[in-house]
């Protein structure tokens, strides 16, 4: 087991159904720590930045736009293998495909408005992380 970071972000819809504490309470009951949490609100021009990989994907347009729609909560957590048992954590992007337990199989009710984004691996945290914490902002 390695000792990793990951980012995490709780969607705008999240956000607004007032699941901050919940989304966090799991990770926290999971082992993981937050080494860096903050709210922000992405423009569409920093969603389509931050979601580029995604630019020739159908769905880019709506999910950029979702996400730029409302407060985000940016995090860092840290843990024992971080990345895989925060996607664990999350469950499958489809929600109607997560499993039982799972945070998108308990709140999500949108495939786009899943209530939480997780990196996929180790390259993509950093950048990931990078995008949202300067160096001053790190624990």
């Amino acid at each position: 087991m390695a000792m990793e970071q990951t980012l995490s972000l709780i969607k705008p819809d999240g956000v607004a159904r007032g699941l901050i504490g919940e989304v966090i309470g799991r990770f926290e009951r999971a082992g993981l720590k937050i080494k860096a949490m903050k709210m922000v609100q992405l423009s569409k021009t920093q969603a389509q930045k931050f979601y580029a990989v995604h630019e020739n994907r159908p769905f880019y347009d709506s999910l950029t736009t979702f996400m730029s729609s409302g407060p985000i909560v940016a995090m860092i957590l840290e843990g024992e293998d971080a990345i895989l048992r925060n996607r664990d954590l999350m469950g499958d992007t489809n929600y109607q495909k997560a499993a039982p337990g799972t945070i998108r199989a308990d709140f999500a009710r949108d495939i786009e408005a899943n209530i939480v984004h997780g990196s996929d691996g180790a390259d993509t945290a950093r950048t990931e992380i990078a995008f949202f914490f300067n160096e001053l902002e790190k624990y």
